[in-house]
């Protein structure tokens, strides 16, 4: 049986002051929580956070690495580094990412092999846009970037990761994709996978990212194979980001 995942993503917020307020509020509503928690954080906070969360239940983890080891490759944060804040997780592709910073598929297989490489759980983010969407290439858009991670990685390496399902047209926006469209994308990755390999099919944590909020957390984690949440906005308001939590 797979246990529900929830993940913060804070994107670029958060001070010193707003953290400690949201992380105490988070830490004082856990009890009855039943999924797993995290949350990814600015590289700047890791500290921060792994303080204030060891021992507790809650993991932690970055928004972003290289997939580079060491050198020349000024304003990169390694995976080496990362550990040494011993985080679990780390985000590789979010839609920001490759709309933005323009990274490619390939890179994306490269951070997902380096963050593996050192111990950690690539959270390895896929998702059409809505041009994409409307053109109905949603499965060949998503095909296409796991595809890469599987040539790189082999199929066997999603058993230690979690991958994350972000239509980006509903991140950011307070457009959600419904239910039936989330988890109609969500079974299709779990079927492609289990093509390979059924093991890991039936084992791989899926989330879903797109304005999830406290009022459509549980239909939307309600669906067969819909595995958690990766929230952005809601995960910035300790009532909200709780309230999903207990909705896995």
């Amino acid at each position: 049986m797979r246990r529900k995942l929830v993940a913060g993503n804070w994107k670029m917020h958060g001070s010193l002051a707003e953290n400690e307020a949201l992380l105490s509020g988070i830490l004082a509503g856990m009890g009855g929580v039943k999924a797993d928690v995290a949350v990814c954080v600015p590289f700047p906070y890791l500290a921060q956070v792994q303080a204030k969360l060891t021992g507790s239940a809650i993991r932690w983890g970055a928004q972003n690495m290289s997939q580079q080891a060491r050198g020349a490759y000024t304003g990169e944060v390694s995976a080496a580094m990362l550990k040494d804040f011993a985080c679990t997780y780390v985000l590789v592709g979010h839609s920001e990412r490759r709309a933005i910073y323009g990274e490619s598929d390939e890179l994306v297989a490269e951070k997902f092999a380096a963050a593996q490489a050192a111990g950690m759980t690539p959270i390895l983010c896929v998702g059409e846009t809505l041009r994409e969407r409307e053109g109905c290439i949603t499965e060949a858009v998503v095909s296409r970037q796991m595809d890469a991670v599987i040539a790189k990685c082999g199929v066997a390496a999603l058993a230690r990761a979690v991958v994350a399902y972000e239509p980006v047209w509903a991140i950011g926006t307070g457009v959600t994709a419904s239910p039936d469209q989330a988890q109609a994308v969500h079974a299709y990755i779990r079927a492609k996978v289990r093509e390979l390999d059924a093991a890991v099919a039936d084992g791989l944590i899926i989330q879903y990212g797109g304005s999830m909020k406290a009022n459509n957390a549980v239909e939307l984690l309600g669906q067969p194979d819909i595995d958690g949440g990766l929230i952005g906005g809601a995960a910035l308001n300790a009532e909200e980001f709780l309230a999903i939590c207990r909705a896995g």
